[in-house]
């Protein structure tokens, strides 16, 4: 348990320094990766990149995703270098090699923003990563994952396929955000602005669930959320209610572990593979393709742009990988287009 002074100066001057902000949570991902490390030469790198490519996460039982082992090399090899800077090693454990990243798709209208030069230097110690481009969930697998999803995270769940918020982003939705909707008129008013207080980077950003799922949201507020902690108070006179909107079944908040396993355990249950961040995906290509519809008509509307911002993104680099998904899936999109907006908006508003 003794305290590794290189790694906390590393740490310290990573979340004071930088002009650019690191969330805390990116602190913890970089202390988690770093976590009981000393100095280690190329080999031994190397034999840590291995075993994450040969077992299965402990934590949730599946093969590590290979943009995961490259992410946890590369916070190793960037904790050397900044060593290395500081005079505390003499040589870097880990050596750079020359990558073609020329592809032979052709790109399209998409060619302006790859703006990636035809090779860089890369880290010898990552590994290759094929594309792995989102797909949408079909409407008969929404339906199937929504039998098998219980309170709250069913609501949950119709939060992040309406409005595409992140996991950090619905467990720290509070009670105060969800607006008192009773003076609006669903035919005037399908949507509402909800400004979020918890986002990726604390980046200010609005989104806009539907009215009927306001509604849908204030009645579990009213039922059963009241329910469970009515329950609670009864079981422990000292409880003191969360002023977080989603709580488990033990009165507490929702928390993102918590998250992932029961969505985990939810698409499994439903024959299959994915995550509660499928959710978010499914809300881009559908949106993306409800604002291409629209452009036809309305020639200033920028569609790419608005899900970039809907989502958050803080380059439109990372929305544009929606727009060849939405080309590779236009059948499936226009069927979870029907459903989700069928359900929730009233026919025929934007």
């Amino acid at each position: 348990m003794s305290i590794v002074e290189p790694t906390f100066s590393y740490l310290l001057e990573l979340a004071t320094i930088p002009g650019r902000s690191h969330a805390m949570e990116t602190l913890r991902t970089y202390s988690e990766h770093l976590h009981d490390w000393r100095f280690a030469d190329e080999g031994t790198i190397a034999a840590y990149r291995n075993r994450m490519l040969a077992t299965p996460s402990p934590h949730t039982g599946r093969p590590y995703a290979r943009s995961t082992v490259n992410d946890r090399v590369r916070t190793i090899c960037r904790f050397y270098s900044w060593a290395h800077r500081r005079g505390l090693i003499e040589d870097l454990p880990f050596d750079y090699i020359e990558v073609s990243l020329r592809s032979t798709r052709q790109q399209g209208m998409l060619a302006h923003l790859d703006q990636r030069p035809a090779a860089v230097m890369a880290n010898i110690l990552t590994v290759a990563e094929a594309e792995r481009l989102p797909r949408p969930l079909r409407v008969d697998q929404l339906q199937s994952l929504f039998r098998h999803l219980a309170s709250p995270y069913d609501l949950i769940a119709e939060w992040a396929l309406a409005t595409g918020m992140r996991r950090k982003e619905l467990c720290g939705l509070q009670l105060h955000q969800v607006p008192d909707v009773a003076h609006l008129d669903i035919d005037q008013h399908p949507l509402v602005g909800v400004p979020l207080s918890v986002t990726k980077g604390d980046r200010p950003r609005t989104v806009y669930p539907p009215l009927r799922l306001i509604d849908r949201t204030h009645w579990y507020v009213g039922e059963q959320r009241a329910a469970l902690v009515k329950r609670r108070r009864r079981t422990h006179p000292g409880y003191r209610a969360p002023s977080t909107l989603f709580l488990n079944s033990n009165g507490d908040p929702v928390s993102r572990a918590r998250f992932s396993a029961a969505f985990g355990t939810a698409f499994q249950a439903a024959g299959l593979t994915g995550s509660g961040h499928w959710l978010r995906h499914t809300f881009a290509m559908s949106m993306l393709v409800r604002l291409q519809k629209q452009a036809a008509t309305t020639p200033d509307l920028n569609p790419l742009k608005i899900v970039q911002v809907l989502l958050g993104h803080a380059s439109i680099q990372t929305t544009a990988v929606y727009l060849r998904c939405v080309e590779l899936h236009a059948d499936t999109l226009a069927e979870s287009l029907s459903y989700l907006y069928g359900e929730l908006v009233p026919h025929g508003h934007p």
